[in-house]
């Protein structure tokens, strides 16, 4: 047995299928500059026939799955058509007077190496993108055929060294069991669309096998604890046999609670809300009933296309997902971009420590301009909406207040203008830097509600990068520390009367809900995807038993005994669902 990352839920047992690598045979013999004219022409055609197939791809894939996760072929588009990208290619075909396939791989090899080398694995994972398109573009100029998977309509299991987006995206879910690949991370595209496709899938494998996976063997792979065996004997078969058939039936029984009220045992109510890209994902979360919208991630608005969104394009965007959500809640964050996210239009300066630099609310405060528009195109859609506006990464009480003299000078403007909006939009802030946490008590009065980003927030307080697999073991969301900040949090909250909700990755982490209910926070913010689950274990819980959990986990000194008492509790829960 081996263990990887768990990137897509699920049981997989069945056939390996080995996808071979890209192995490029290329003539390096040097062209004449006669041909210049001819090579640029076949790079020409080749870029053509790739745009086309990429559209193409997109467009079935927007079909199956759903235009957010389809948005990933943008890229792909965006490198055929990237000036910096091009001008190496053709400045390999010039100055060192190389055939139009060469100078394709050069170029391809060169940005790979040079992204592999980053520290941040959003970025590492980005050269995949580069390769996907370079590789597409080779196969068109060398005439290769693609590689074909297997016809027979058996199920199999997906092993590659990497595995592209555009290999993905020809998959048949109904044929794939599981997918296995030895590089890839959580934030890669293979991983997300694989979760996308609903295939159970286990990434981050290189050199744990003590000899290569060929195709045939029997693969048997848990999405959900990372775990993968090979060729194992009939009694671990067995085992995952009944394991996924169990699994099936929970998804099964999932369904049945969706529009079932999230309440504890003893009656208390809790509001499970959803965490959102685009306009484009709310018709989806509204079947699993979610009560609203805990977090509009709005900078992906601005990262979807080559130019600031106008005034009128966000107002469009956000007024078409308050209409869909009737009366439910939206929390717009206000554009939260720098760290691991950018901007293609706009130049960041060079930064050691990205996630702690020009960031979030910093950025906003200093390009008034740009965040006065969203302001005022947030405030446009509040008109007879339920519609809030929330503030990222607030560490003072000074930026709250900057921050708000922006938006009364938004809402002058508008006034002038004859606009109608929400005069008493409620603002909050997330609370995701320990800054924030220690002085929650202060900037509770400041706002109207707070929101915990758990994902920043445990990786600040832990000082651990959370893209960084060599310490990912040390991302602890449930160290004694981050469980006191929490409740530090909620405390202040409370004590000024103020709503409190959490809408990171562990809000959508059922094992963390006992926590959550136990230290009063009765609004979670999740993905579509983790709310059954959640649910599930509200209706299963005494919310006094939970508080009585919060006493206990408050005495411990080290991750594992709060683990301990949380596994405890759940195992309890379990065996109550399970009956």
């Amino acid at each position: 047995m081996v263990k990887g990352i768990a990137a897509s839920s699920g049981i997989a047992i069945g056939r390996a299928f080995v996808l071979p690598s890209w192995n490029w045979d290329l003539n390096d013999e040097n062209i004449s500059v006669t041909d210049f004219a001819k090579e640029f022409e076949r790079l020409s055609e080749g870029i053509q026939i790739s745009k086309h197939e990429i559209s193409n791809i997109k467009k079935e894939f927007n079909e199956v799955i759903g235009s957010e996760e389809s948005k990933i072929f943008d890229v792909h588009l965006a490198i055929l058509d990237d000036p910096v990208f091009m001008d190496e290619i053709q400045g390999i075909i010039k100055r060192q007077y190389k055939a139009a396939e060469v100078a394709v791989k050069e170029a391809m090899d060169h940005f790979t190496n040079m992204f592999d080398l980053l520290d941040d694995e959003y970025m590492r994972e980005r050269a995949l993108d580069i390769k996907d398109v370079g590789n597409r573009l080779l196969k068109h100029l060398l005439g290769t055929p693609e590689v074909t998977l297997p016809q027979d309509n058996q199920p199999f299991i997906l092993v590659a060294k990497e595995l592209s987006p555009s290999q993905l995206a020809h998959l048949n879910p109904s044929h794939v069991e599981g997918i296995l690949t030895m590089a890839g991370g959580k934030t890669s595209h293979s991983a997300i669309m694989a979760r996308a496709l609903g295939i159970p899938s286990v990434l981050g494998l290189e050199g744990k096998f003590e000899s290569s996976i060929e195709t045939g063997d029997i693969i048997v792979l848990d999405g959900d604890e990372g775990t993968v065996y090979v060729n194992p004997n009939q009694e671990i078969v067995q085992v995952y046999d009944l394991k996924k058939q169990k699994w099936l039936e929970r998804q099964e029984n999932l369904q049945k609670i969706i529009n079932v009220p999230a309440i504890t045992l003893d009656g208390k109510e809790v509001h499970l809300a959803v965490n959102i890209n685009s306009q484009n994902e709310v018709d989806y979360a509204l079947t699993y009933d979610a009560s609203g919208v805990g977090l509009f991630r709005s900078e992906y608005l601005y990262m979807d296309r080559d130019h600031f969104p106008t005034e009128e394009e966000q107002f469009i965007a956000y007024k078409e997902v308050a209409q869909k959500l009737g009366n439910k809640p939206i929390i717009i964050r206000t554009l939260d971009i720098g760290g691991d996210k950018q901007l293609d239009y706009l130049t960041f300066p060079e930064e050691d420590n990205p996630f702690l630099g020009y960031r979030a609310i910093r950025f906003l405060l200093d390009q008034k301009e740009i965040f006065k528009t969203q302001l005022k195109a947030i405030l446009r859609a509040s008109a007879n909406r339920n519609i809030k506006i929330m503030y990222p990464m607030i560490s003072s009480v000074e930026e709250i207040r900057k921050a708000n003299q922006i938006l009364e000078q938004a809402k002058d403007e508008l006034l002038q203008k004859g606009f109608e909006f929400n005069q008493n939009l409620e603002v909050g802030i997330m609370i995701e830097v320990p800054a924030a946490v220690a002085i929650a008590d202060v900037l509770a009065q400041e706002v109207d509600f707070f929101s915990i980003g758990t994902n920043d927030l445990i990786q600040y307080v832990l000082a651990v990068d959370r893209m960084n697999e060599h310490i990912a073991d040390f991302y602890e969301p449930f160290h004694p520390a981050v469980i006191r900040m929490l409740k530090q949090t909620v405390d202040a909250a409370k004590a000024k009367h103020i709503d409190i909700s959490v809408c990171g990755e562990m809000a959508g982490d059922a094992n963390a809900t006992p926590i959550f209910i136990g230290l009063g926070v009765h609004k979670l913010s999740m993905s579509s995807q983790s709310m059954l689950q959640v649910k599930e274990r509200i209706l299963s819980i005494n919310e006094a038993d939970c508080k009585q959990l919060i006493d206990h986990i408050l005495k411990c000194k080290t991750s594992s005994e709060v683990i301990a008492l949380v596994e405890k509790m759940n195992h309890h829960i379990n065996t109550n669902i399970s009956h």
